[in-house]
């Protein structure tokens, strides 16, 4: 009997500060985008320096966040991660590896991009996220 693949709640994602400014139906539209990824404690799920295809929501677990080898948070259930690899198509800039074992949904560049494209509430959002990590960057 095949199950059809886990989807992420339109619930998880409102609480994604990035899709907050979205009504039930196009979270359920997006939802309907991602797809469902376990990882085991140790794996490594995205490498500083390497490409990001992927944009992330963590249903379940915990990951930890690395710059330059050290550790600079923690990753858990409603957190999300990989969208600045999906905006300018550089680097990832930080190392995210399962602390536990994690599932997540993920969401593809070729499907985040028009979606944010159709949706300016949406792409303000990026803007203002883009924002606070750069403050964040700044103050290390």
């Amino acid at each position: 009997m095949n199950r059809p693949m886990a989807k992420p709640t339109p619930d998880l994602l409102r609480n994604v500060p990035l899709f907050s400014a979205l009504d039930d139906s196009e979270l359920e539209s997006l939802a309907d985008e991602f797809n469902e990824r376990r990882f085991m404690a140790g794996d490594k799920i995205a490498l500083e320096g390497e490409g990001g295809l992927m944009f992330f929501v963590v249903e379940s677990g915990e990951a930890s966040v690395a710059v330059h080898g050290e550790e600079v948070g923690k990753l858990g259930p409603g957190a999300a991660f990989g969208e600045i690899a999906l905006i300018d198509r550089r680097p990832r800039t930080a190392t995210v590896t399962a602390v536990t074992d994690l599932t997540t949904f993920g969401l593809p560049v070729f499907v985040f991009r028009p979606f944010v494209e159709a949706r300016p509430a949406v792409a303000w959002k990026l803007l203002e996220a883009m924002a606070d990590r750069l403050a964040a960057a700044e103050s290390r």
